[in-house]
């Protein structure tokens, strides 16, 4: 039997069609900060990973490729030939895995604090075993821990608890089979071959994939560009969902959100899913934050290339 994935589908019918990809432990409610303003100009198409969510969660490991090709199954349920694609983390391992494989079904990309080689190995390894023997919950406080600043952790503690309620909830043979395709992830020399417009994206304060992984993505990109958040941890779009959104929109060619539309939360939306695909409209949420929390840091490198965000 082939793999599944839900999906939540939201947006005009007629739009350019935006995928997003999620982290290792979390869904496609992610993304709901972003939802407003985004599906404004864009049909959204939010996935839950295999083995995370209402997906399918087939036993492990997996690998990249089999992610990859789950989302191309679901592009093709949904007759989806072109689309462009954001993803934070393993979402962004998997966009850089379809961009290089697959390059006539991606058309623009953005690549959030993520990596195209994760090492080490082993601690992947461990950390799956330790998640098949003690369930998510056995690592979910090192990760969250590794999610959000301190100073975001310390003000929004309702957001921090519900994304770790969101991480203890995925299913333990999905988060260990996605930390083994982790584990055996070297994207490295398939970074040459994507041809999409690429903007790579990476939080000045992620102890998960530090700013030299994002620089690797730009380099090795033809064309790419970085941009680095301030004061944002891994979980950038949720911890500075503004300016994480307008970055999105502004590479896709729409104009910026006017501030203070994207709320934090990670309230759902659409429908109850029928099959594999929720359907519905956008809901703005009632948690929202229109402020601005990082300093004047200045760029890291000169130059167009990489720029500071905030």
């Amino acid at each position: 039997m082939t793999s599944r994935l839900h999906a939540w589908v939201d947006g005009p019918a007629d739009a350019p069609v935006l995928v997003l990809g999620s982290s290792l432990g979390t869904s496609g409610a992610m993304w709901q900060p972003q939802l407003p303003a985004l599906t404004r100009q864009h049909r959204v198409v939010r996935y839950d990973h295999l083995g995370h969510g209402d997906s399918d969660v087939p036993a492990g490991p997996y690998t990249i490729a089999e992610l990859g090709h789950a989302v191309l199954r679901l592009l093709d349920d949904l007759d989806l030939p072109r689309v462009s694609y954001a993803g934070l983390s393993l979402g962004g391992m998997v966009g850089m895995w379809l961009a290089a494989n697959v390059p006539d079904r991606i058309d623009r990309m953005v690549l959030l604090c993520t990596s195209a080689r994760l090492g080490p190995a082993q601690g992947w390894r461990d950390r799956a075993a330790a998640t098949r023997a003690g369930g998510v919950e056995a690592v979910a406080d090192a990760v969250v821990g590794r999610w959000f600043t301190r100073g975001f952790a310390a003000s929004r503690p309702e957001v921090v608890a519900a994304y770790r309620s969101m991480l203890a909830a995925t299913p333990a043979e999905g988060y260990a089979g996605c930390c083994e395709a982790i584990a055996e992830m070297d994207l490295r020399d398939d970074l040459a071959r994507i041809t999409a417009p690429t903007l790579v994206v990476a939080g000045a304060n992620d102890p998960a994939t530090p700013i030299a992984h994002a620089r690797v993505l730009a380099d090795r990109i033809p064309g790419a560009g970085l941009r680095v958040v301030g004061d944002a941890a891994h979980l950038a779009s949720v911890e500075q969902p503004d300016r994480v959104g307008r970055l999105i929109l502004d590479h896709l060619g729409g104009g910026a959100d006017p501030a203070g539309a994207m709320p934090t939360g990670i309230a759902s939306t659409g429908t109850d899913a029928v099959g594999t695909v929720s359907t519905g409209s956008a809901s703005t949420g009632s948690a929202s934050t229109g402020a601005e929390r990082g300093g004047a840091e200045r760029p890291e490198r000169s130059g167009w290339k990489e720029r500071m965000d905030g």
